[in-house]
């Protein structure tokens, strides 16, 4: 098994040169701090900001430099800052080449549901909406199970949902995922799981073919 940063790590190896890829909150913004070495990327941020670096130790913190999602970040040599509408307007015409998203629920047809639990205070959708309509490649970096055991990877969600029918990858801390033909595929595990852990940590269905390879971690 994996920890968070571990799924972060693992989603850096997918990352291509040349790319420009948001990170969504929560366990996406982690993948800044295991960019591969030769591998050039421009991370952007909803909030209007152009080659986000690594997050800040305690002595480079600069309070008015934050992501989408309220943290502080650092910023890379030739970066800039503009207004999230046009932010948003790379997002909505397709210049994001990779999409990093946490989730709530996942399922089977590769709705997310990541933005809302009926009866808590949300502040909104934020930009999840348009990354999930706009983006081609999507990958979703989250726990395998909630804090009670129940599995997040479902055959239908059962929370409001951002997005229908528009996630193909999954990275987790048990298992690498990807959504084919209305099923979850086994792409490979977590260091020290079985596939048998991985089948009972999922409820929607699962198929796995041959041997699954350990990831590289």
């Amino acid at each position: 098994m994996i920890d968070k940063n571990g799924i972060a790590k693992r989603i850096a190896q997918e990352l291509e040169d040349g790319w420009y890829v948001n990170l969504g909150i929560g366990i996406p913004t982690l993948v800044a701090n295991y960019i591969p070495d030769g591998i050039d990327v421009t991370l952007q941020s909803e909030n209007g900001l152009l080659g986000m670096g690594p997050f800040p130790t305690e002595a480079e913190v600069d309070a008015d430099l934050i992501n989408a999602g309220k943290q502080t970040i650092t910023t890379r040599p030739g970066s800039v800052f503009f207004h999230s509408a046009d932010s948003f307007a790379m997002i909505r015409g397709g210049k994001v080449q990779l999409t990093v998203l946490g989730a709530m629920e996942v399922d089977q047809n590769g709705d997310i549901a990541n933005w809302k639990i009926p009866g808590k205070m949300v502040k909104g959708m934020g930009g999840a909406m348009d990354l999930v309509a706009s983006a081609e490649n999507i990958i979703v970096a989250m726990m395998h199970t909630n804090k009670r055991g129940d599995s997040k990877l479902l055959k239908k969600c059962t929370l409001p949902l951002t997005g229908v029918n528009c996630i193909t990858k999954i990275v987790t801390n048990l298992a690498v995922l990807e959504v084919e033909n209305g099923a979850f595929v086994l792409k490979e595990r977590a260091p020290g799981v079985s596939v048998e852990e991985i089948k009972a940590a999922t409820e929607g269905e699962l198929i796995v073919k041959g041997e699954i390879p350990e990831m590289n971690v």
